[in-house]
């Protein structure tokens, strides 16, 4: 009897585990990818751009460093990058639970993502003097890769576009005013950023807008993956 006794009571280890929610654990998780993503984009496109000859970041975009010896690095970063932005966005999936942004919204991050990983794989056509030795302006006749890249960015940059409005809904439906303002400005300049580089507007206006469009985009999952990381409760709570 005393044996048996013994062993029904719960010791501290089985205790601690009763209160783990492991749910929560893999939901904060994920959504710590967010602002990774962003970090390990940006990050690995400055310093490229800082090392590699030619490179120009008031003339070229960071697709461009994908050519070249040293352009594995930025196909990787690519393909990392846009990884992570899938698993943020499950994470986006499983903290939202219902309504329109919880299923329409992580599915267009996700979308970002995986154009991300495409983008990676078919490398843009080099241009505008970069890498060395390459004439100036657009190339004269693009290829296959290049067409692709320039659609997977297209695509691209609409679901990133189309997530920021789906999502500021859900946080107008949740009174959060700033919330759905912010997310409606970031779609806004994200859209400028990449119209104006798409539409063959290549002066270093044209560069910058597109840099603020980047910026502003990675700023704005960073920013939404911690709001929802803080939604999260602590798994052990």
């Amino acid at each position: 009897m005393t044996s048996s006794t013994t062993n029904d009571v719960p010791t501290a280890s089985t205790r601690a585990q009763e209160c783990f929610d492991r749910p929560a654990a893999v939901t904060r998780s994920l959504l710590g990818y967010g602002p990774l993503a962003g970090a390990v984009y940006l990050t690995s496109g400055l310093i490229q751009a800082q090392t590699r000859d030619g490179f120009d970041l008031t003339r070229h975009d960071l697709s461009l460093l994908a050519n070249g010896p040293l352009g594995w690095i930025q196909i990787t970063t690519l393909v990392v990058a846009g990884l992570m932005t899938v698993a943020a966005a499950v994470g986006m999936r499983r903290a939202l639970d219902d309504g329109l942004a919880g299923t329409w919204g992580p599915g267009l991050l996700a979308g970002y993502g995986l154009a991300l990983v495409v983008a990676g794989v078919f490398v843009a056509d080099p241009m505008a003097g970069f890498p060395l030795g390459t004439p100036d302006g657009p190339p004269s006749e693009p290829s296959l890769s290049g067409l692709l890249h320039m659609a997977a960015g297209g695509v691209g940059f609409a679901c990133l576009v189309a997530t920021t409005f789906v999502v500021a809904r859900r946080f107008a439906r949740e009174r959060r005013a700033g919330w759905a303002w912010a997310s409606r400005a970031v779609g806004l300049v994200v859209l400028g950023g990449f119209l104006g580089v798409a539409t063959g507007w290549t002066s270093s206006w044209a560069v910058l807008g597109l840099w603020v469009g980047v910026v502003a985009g990675w700023a704005w999952i960073a920013a939404v993956a911690v709001l929802l990381y803080r939604r999260t409760p602590h798994p052990r709570s």
